[in-house]
């Protein structure tokens, strides 16, 4: 009997595959070339669809052969079909019999008014051309057939960016189209180096992903190494770039946030125009950045639109913000419950009446609002925005007010909670953010069970897991560790435009001029000498003999 099953399984791959009949696009059977036979092809492309009352199939004869126009009507663009595709196959002859397959196929490119034609032979591709909102044009007796770009579907406007804001600065967006986020990249930097890279990842999906870096900028190590952790990829489908995130980090199991994103695009090709690489995908507003860094999302638009000394000092605030969010509940709960000789006499007084109705621990009380907190948060989130304002109102007042007469939570509790939540928002990166959220649950166990050892021990281990933190060969914390005095002028503090004359080191070492030198304009008003024209409007001719004298005397102009 065994010997008897290879000629089984023979007769079966006959019956299902012999005497003309179509086979399903399954395994190797997908990657066949198409058939010579007209019908046979149209025959394979509905068994591969299904009972889909969206494919179109329109069958026309075209110099003496007939020809089958395919497409899936819910991602062409129909008013192309019916005036540039349709109209024109139509006028053309269908009696002349034209043999050679060459000419015809260049006949027919000659008559179409469809901007991107390719030719295809397998089935496989075929099928994946249909799916992306091309045509297929197919003709009897021959093995290749025209893939015709018509994509055309339902997409959302630019608008601006929803999560970043920015009080000063450009109001566009990112959108889900592809195409679309491209032109908004190439609007910006108009320069043949500006590279994109395009693949498909997902099986089912065949998510359209785009590598984007600048040529000369970018380090070739690293745009390989994108690349080759995007081809190894093998899954599904990809609906958001959060999916390519977790499948690109090298510390999965980290709560930092490792790899940038944003929604804006002058922020994209800033971070470009430093050396680094973007992953764009089709169907999501959010571009990947990388490498990334801690001192990146701290980083805001507006630190680069508005006067360096206000950038710095609010950014001085915002990392203040971050110590704040993650450090006040458990410097709180360490103070109350183990140090209570740091706090002064009156206010620990205070604090001691407050909380003497309270049933139950410091730990616990912070514990329990900083999880009902949370709670708050993500409702707040969740749910539509008149909604959630109203459910904000209501958690923050009614309720809190609530506890704090019933003596389940004391008011200094309500301040502290309530300050931390607002230092939190202060951080521009809502991954950040939220990673802060997570770490500040574990440092309040240590304040409540070490004091502020606990503290400072949560603290030296977070310290440690930074520092060790690789990110496509980058450092986690640079300019910070590995300490490089270049990268401290855009760290916490702002330097001038004209004072960060060089790239960051370690991703645009390949060039690292970023401006001409001197572009002072103190330097530069110095060495002017006053205008005359403005002199004689003002007129002080003899200010202009005085300034000359001066300047002859002491080297620079009397004020």
């Amino acid at each position: 009997m065994p010997a008897l099953y290879p000629m089984w399984r023979w007769l079966r791959r006959r019956k299902k595959g012999g005497g003309g009949e179509i086979s399903l696009p399954k395994g190797r059977q997908s990657s066949q070339l198409l058939h010579p036979r007209l019908d046979i092809n149209i025959a394979y492309i509905k068994e591969a669809f299904g009972p889909s009352e969206d494919l179109v199939i329109r069958e026309i004869e075209l110099y003496g052969r007939q020809t089958a126009l395919i497409y899936i009507e819910t991602l062409v663009d129909r008013d192309v079909v019916q005036r540039d595709i349709l109209r024109s196959l139509i006028t053309l002859p269908a009696a002349t019999l034209v043999k050679d397959e060459a000419v015809l196929f260049r006949l027919i490119r000659a008559k179409l008014a469809v901007g991107d034609l390719e030719e295809e032979v397998l089935r496989s591709k075929v099928i994946n051309g249909l799916l992306d909102g091309k045509a297929a044009l197919l003709v009897e007796g021959s093995t290749r057939c025209l893939l015709l770009s018509i994509e055309g579907w339902e997409k959302r406007p630019v608008e601006e960016p929803v999560n970043e804001v920015s009080v000063r600065g450009p109001r566009e967006g990112f959108a889900e189209n592809l195409a679309t986020n491209i032109s908004l990249i190439r609007r910006r930097l108009r320069t043949p180096d500006l590279c994109f890279e395009t693949l498909n990842i997902g099986r089912r999906t065949h998510t359209k992903i785009a590598i984007c870096y600048l040529e000369g900028l970018a380090l070739p190590e690293i745009v390989e190494e994108v690349r080759r952790r995007l081809e190894r990829i093998d899954i599904d489908g990809v609906l958001e770039s959060g999916y390519l995130e977790e499948l690109l980090e090298e510390a999965p199991f980290s709560p930092m946030p490792q790899l940038n994103r944003t929604e804006r695009p002058d922020k994209l090709v800033a971070d470009l125009l430093e050396g680094k690489v973007a992953i764009l995908t089709d169907g999501t507003p959010f571009v990947l950045v990388l490498p990334g860094s801690l001192a990146d999302q701290m980083q805001a638009p507006d630190d680069y639109y508005e006067r360096w000394p206000l950038s710095m000092g609010v950014r001085l605030f915002r990392y203040l913000g971050l110590l704040i969010s993650l450090l006040l509940p458990s410097l709180y709960v360490a103070l109350v419950s183990f140090h209570q000789e740091m706090i002064p006499t009156p206010l620990a007084i205070s604090i001691a009446a407050q909380r003497e109705p309270v049933p139950y621990p410091a730990v616990v009380e912070t514990l329990i609002m900083q999880v009902l907190f949370e709670i708050l948060i993500e409702a707040g989130i969740r749910l539509p925005r008149a909604i959630g304002t109203t459910i904000s109102i209501v958690g923050a007042l009614v309720i809190g007010e609530a506890a704090v007469r019933a003596g389940l939570m004391s008011a200094p509790m309500i301040i502290v909670i309530a300050a931390t939540a607002i230092a939190s928002f202060t951080v521009p990166t809502f991954s950040l953010g939220q990673a802060v959220r997570l770490l500040r649950l574990p440092m309040i166990f240590l304040a409540g069970t070490l004091g502020l050892l606990g503290i400072f021990a949560g603290l030296m281990i977070i310290l440690i897991h930074l520092v060790s933190l690789r990110n496509f060969g980058q450092p986690y914390l640079t300019p910070l560790a590995p300490f490089i005095w270049e990268g401290h002028k855009d760290l916490i503090e702002r330097v001038p435009w004209w004072a960060m004359v060089r790239r960051p080191l370690l991703t645009g070492r390949r060039n690292l001029r970023r401006m001409a030198i001197g572009l002072n304009p103190a330097v530069n008003a110095r060495e002017r000498e006053p205008e005359e024209e403005l002199e004689t409007f003002l007129g002080n001719g003899n200010v202009k003999n005085s300034y000359r004298k001066g300047r002859k005397r002491k080297g620079r102009p009397k004020r």
